[in-house]
């Protein structure tokens, strides 16, 4: 099958989050499969020059902006997939993250940037010489991606199928209803039935109501983004696209996150020579600064620092934690509240807690090795992945029984599961897993046993490509 994703990250081209993960990993096991995988992302700053890409074609103006723009391509790594490149200098090529300026403030262009990745993926899905000839099927992902799937069905007749993936119902691309006729969209669009919601224009809409089949990240999240208190506004036209909405749980890299092949890692070990996470262990403490002991669990974080990720709710259930002996690694950024009591915490606590502001993926990869326990409270998640990459490097996860979280994690079997989104909840499954450290036969089984599951994408690359026949067959036979 010939497939297009498009997204607005993948690794090693791009990151902020998960996201990037997912789409290269995807990609690579849907090669391994047999299938021909093209993948279309913006040309941020340095990304034509750091992957070797060439141009392949010239798009003119699609969005009549006064720019043209381009496709370059390259290999996207050793995946096996085409990586195509959006370049159009002014709305990419800029100071600051992928989505905001150096302040993290969205850039107020966004529809524009991310309207014209749309238009140009619907084109190229159509046909394109940089492609070769038409897709099967167009694989799109979040808000950023999902106006390509109503520019095909709005297209008419001959258009490709198409499936979208939720990765966080959150983040809707929601803008002022003035910003239809800059992004290409019809006047009908301006609809409930279409891309209307509350007053404003929501570009995930487009995925949601006009793709073949529409995915999430796990199973879980599938069925509590079709709730009132899980769907945000989305949950009836979820639920009146009824068995067209599957949960498909997100796999990870197994050949990058692997503590026997590290090459991040000071210190290599498998569930065979756990006693080696001792030593990386210590390494991890020695680089961030705290205490050299062995009496009391570190614990982990790895995250965006956000309301969602429940980061409050831990800062309120850690003297619970410190009562016991514990230490804390914290990496990440986000909310300046959160950011300003973490460096706090680790101002009041030296040896005890660290923060490093920020991310780093080789300092992440020794977090996830080096500590005991891995911290996601998060208050919702669609997926998750450092739950299972820590499972991976035997460090079992403390999580909130929600959306992947409750799909991946056995409560003390392969790490420790909380209920309710409240700092007594996070602290009572603080202690359990400080208790459980203490009981160092406990705590050996309950890693290997976490090492021991299967998070790869066999998997789930088999689910997507049973969806990818089944929104084919809706659309005709293969191109």
């Amino acid at each position: 099958m010939r497939i297009l994703q498009v997204a607005s990250e993948a690794v090693p081209v791009c990151k902020t989050g998960g996201l990037a993960d997912v789409v290269t990993a995807l990609s690579r096991a849907l090669v391994e499969c047999g299938d021909d995988v093209g993948v279309l992302l913006p040309a941020y700053r340095g990304t034509i020059e750091r992957t070797g890409a060439t141009l392949r074609h010239e798009l003119g103006d699609p969005l009549g902006l006064g720019h043209p723009a381009r496709v370059w391509t390259a290999p996207l790594a050793d995946t096996g997939a085409t990586l195509c490149l959006l370049q159009c200098d002014p709305l990419f090529d800029r100071d600051g993250g992928l989505y905001g300026d150096p302040q993290g403030v969205d850039w107020p262009d966004n529809h524009l940037r991310f309207g014209l990745l749309a238009r140009v993926a619907a084109q190229l899905a159509l046909a394109s010489p940089a492609l070769d000839r038409p897709v099967d099927l167009v694989h799109a992902h979040d808000w950023q991606a999902a106006l390509a799937i109503g520019h095909l069905t709005w297209w008419g007749a001959g258009r490709p199928a198409t499936v979208f993936t939720v990765h966080n119902l959150h983040f809707a691309g929601r803008f002022p209803h003035s910003v239809l006729p800059a992004i290409g969209a019809p006047a009908s669009a301006w609809s409930p039935s279409e891309l209307e919601f509350f007053g404003e224009v929501s570009l995930l809409k487009a995925g949601l109501v006009h793709a073949d089949r529409v995915t999430t990240v796990s199973p879980t999240y599938a069925d509590e983004i079709r709730t009132p208190a899980g769907g945000i506004g989305f949950d009836g036209l979820l639920r009146w696209r009824g068995e067209a909405v599957r949960g498909v749980l997100n796999g990870i890299d197994t050949s990058v996150w692997d503590p026997a092949r590290d090459e991040a890692l000071t210190v290599r070990y498998d569930a065979s020579r756990l006693d080696d996470k001792h030593l990386a262990r210590a390494a991890l403490q020695r680089e961030v600064g705290l205490d050299p002991q062995t009496h009391a669990p570190i614990f982990g974080v790895v995250s965006r620092l956000t309301w969602q990720k429940g980061i409050d709710l831990l800062l309120e259930a850690w003297p619970a934690a410190l009562a016991v002996g514990a230490q804390l690694v914290v990496l990440g950024s986000g909310e300046a509240g959160l950011e300003l009591a973490l460096a706090e915490l680790a101002a009041a606590h030296p040896g005890r807690v660290a923060f490093v502001r920020g991310y780093d993926e080789g300092q992440s990869h020794r977090i996830f090795a080096g500590v005991d326990c891995l911290c996601v409270p998060s208050r919702f998640e669609p997926c998750g992945l450092t739950q299972m990459y820590a499972m991976r490097y035997g460090t079992p996860p403390v999580v909130r029984k929600t959306g992947g979280l409750a799909d991946t994690v056995t409560d003390d079997d392969t790490g420790f599961v909380f209920g309710p989104p409240t700092a007594a909840a996070c602290a009572d499954a603080l202690v359990r897993a400080a208790v459980a450290y203490a009981d160092r036969p406990r705590f050996v089984a309950m890693q290997r046993r976490a090492m021991a599951e299967r998070h790869d994408w066999a998997a789930s690359a088999q689910a997507y490509r049973e969806i990818y026949r089944e929104a084919v067959a809706s659309r005709g036979a293969l191109r």
